[in-house]
């Protein structure tokens, strides 16, 4: 009677560790699983049948092993000795079908997914006459935003208008980066020389944490920026505020300027910028054999 009080025990207390743990979950706010994008909406729900089809396998091992090693303890002389599961067909069908099975479910949410949330994949809903272009620049250690279409720049920060699909074009004039806004979109790479994609839209109006994935030396810790949503005619608003600014010209010139090494999180706004540095930019890391092989850029057909 005392060894099964104290199984009972046993089992209670796993399962208020359980209760106490999950609502410390529920205190914390993942960003990953708080979504307020269309895109990482999708990847929630991909993390979700990941784990769900994980824990399928991981807690009937789990509780095996629990009850194996309580069951089989030194001190139980009441144990069966059971030598002869080393050819039990039915258990390793179990412990071989049942797996395979998970593994080929999980696989073809994998590769569905893989497909459907391809970062340089556009996103097919909404007017396409609405979408917003953004090529981003990381920088030693700032982003960099410009509005090629709207012909204004931000250093820092951005802002993007509610249920507007969004088309960033991304790029480093630095060591390779990341970009990532977790409750937007997953992270893509920025490059030097290199030019990669993420579109992304969100549904809710608010203010998004962005920040760098990828170590990239001292100032990296400090590089991290605010993703505004806001609705579109505050976003037309705020272009307008920005092109009546006396502020600095962004011109490839002064572009070269501010890509030098600076670990500085301010704030910048240019009220004209050139739309044409984002092209320049990764043209200046081609070699001459391929700047020769065509008239135009690329890069420039790929972006304009």
């Amino acid at each position: 009677m005392k060894h099964k009080n104290k199984k009972y025990l046993i089992i209670f207390l796993i399962f208020l560790l359980l209760v106490v743990f999950y609502y410390y979950l529920s205190t914390l706010n993942f960003e990953v699983l708080n979504p307020k994008g269309t895109i990482a909406l999708q990847e929630k729900h991909l993390i979700y049948i990941a784990v769900g089809l994980s824990l399928f396998v991981v807690i009937p091992v789990y509780v095996l092993l629990i009850s194996f090693a309580y069951k089989y303890r030194a001190s139980n002389k009441n144990a069966d000795y059971k030598p002869n599961w080393d050819k039990n067909g039915l258990l390793e069908t179990i412990w071989w079908v049942i797996p395979s099975i998970l593994i080929a479910i999980l696989g073809y949410f994998t590769w569905t997914y893989s497909h459907t949330l391809d970062p340089f994949k556009p996103i097919s809903s909404g007017d396409p006459s609405n979408n917003l272009k953004i090529e981003v620049i990381s920088l030693d250690w700032r982003w960099l935003f410009i509005y090629p279409n709207q012909k204004i720049a931000t250093i820092n920060y951005f802002k993007m208008p509610v249920n507007t699909n969004v088309s960033f074009y991304i790029t480093s004039d630095a060591p390779m980066n990341s970009f990532w806004i977790p409750q937007l979109a997953g992270q893509i790479y920025s490059m030097p020389g290199m030019n990669t994609e993420l579109h992304l839209s969100s549904f809710q109006v608010g203010v998004y944490r962005g920040l760098s994935a990828n170590l990239s030396g001292v100032g990296f810790s400090s590089m991290n920026f605010n993703a505004d949503v806001v609705t579109t005619s505050e976003f037309n608003n705020w272009v307008s505020q920005i092109k009546s600014l006396n502020a600095t010209n962004l011109t490839y010139q002064e572009f070269q300027k501010i890509a030098k090494p600076t670990v500085d999180s301010k704030i910048l706004n240019f009220s004209k910028a050139d739309p044409s540095i984002y092209a320049k930019l990764i043209d200046s890391y081609m070699s001459p054999v391929e700047k020769n092989n065509t008239n135009q850029s690329p890069i420039q057909n790929m972006v304009m």
